[in-house]
């Protein structure tokens, strides 16, 4: 069983705390947390949710597998004491294979150095022992998310479409998309998500954040960027997945 954080502050002072870390936040995050001490889980969520951060939650090694296959996260944070299987196994098959490049910040108390020794040999990004401070650990998150998308693959090539992140130029077939700077990143955000759906949750969160439009912007977006994706061409690659999102379809799904 996890063993409990200490606070260094109440939780009066949780509205101050949200307000100094944010000024340090530059970017809205996806976060996983794989934590079995509800506790200890439902104050990182409130803490972390007040950055306008979108967490998700497992309980379980499995669970946590399950969510990380299945949806796109900036930062995995992993407990290492879960009920079912080690922290350690659940980091190495998250990395296994290396067609998931997310972070992983492990949170645990172990803190020796062979143990810190062993989860960075499993593939670990980061290492925060309890007790920490929950300001620390936002921005661990932010330096590992900033991180990874310095390495990442600045061109996208997905069949006939290419996206270049850099001159925020996508074609289709060498032939150049007329779209919006709104709808480029809304392509950008479906493409990256591939070969798996994307919400439209998420996609409201990450164009616009904890202020999404009133009216149904994003339908409206998705149907400009299908008329100049898919339209000029004989076949579709923007599906729409009902009580999904959408994701991109090639010749050979």
């Amino acid at each position: 069983m996890s063993l409990g954080i200490h606070f260094s502050f109440t939780r009066d002072l949780l509205p101050y705390v949200y307000t100094l870390t944010k000024q340090l936040i530059l970017r809205n995050l996806n976060i996983l947390l794989i934590e079995d001490n509800v506790a200890i889980a439902r104050q990182l969520l409130e803490f972390l949710a007040g950055h306008s951060w979108q967490v998700d939650f497992a309980a379980t090694g499995s669970q946590g597998l399950k969510l990380v296959h299945t949806n796109i996260y900036d930062v995995v944070i992993l407990d290492l004491n879960l009920p079912d299987m080690d922290g350690l196994d659940v980091c190495a098959q998250i990395k296994q294979g290396g067609d998931i490049n997310t972070p992983v910040l492990m949170l645990t108390a172990r803190d020796a150095f062979e143990d810190k020794a062993q989860g960075f040999g499993q593939g670990a990004d980061d290492y925060v022992t309890k007790p920490f401070e929950f300001r620390e650990l936002a921005l661990r998150c932010q330096a590992l998310a900033r991180r990874n998308d310095l390495h990442r693959n600045k061109q996208l090539h997905l069949g006939e479409l290419r996206i270049d992140l850099m001159q925020s130029i996508a074609t289709r077939a060498d032939q150049p998309l007329a779209i919006t700077a709104v709808g480029f990143r809304i392509l950008v955000q479906i493409a990256q998500a591939y070969p798996n759906p994307i919400s439209r949750s998420r996609l409201l969160h990450e164009i616009w954040g904890d202020s999404p439009p009133e009216s149904d912007a994003l339908k409206s977006h998705i149907y400009s960027l299908r008329a100049a994706l898919d339209k000029p061409f004989s076949t579709s690659m923007l599906s729409t997945i009902t009580n999904v999102g959408y994701k991109l379809v090639l010749p050979d799904d």
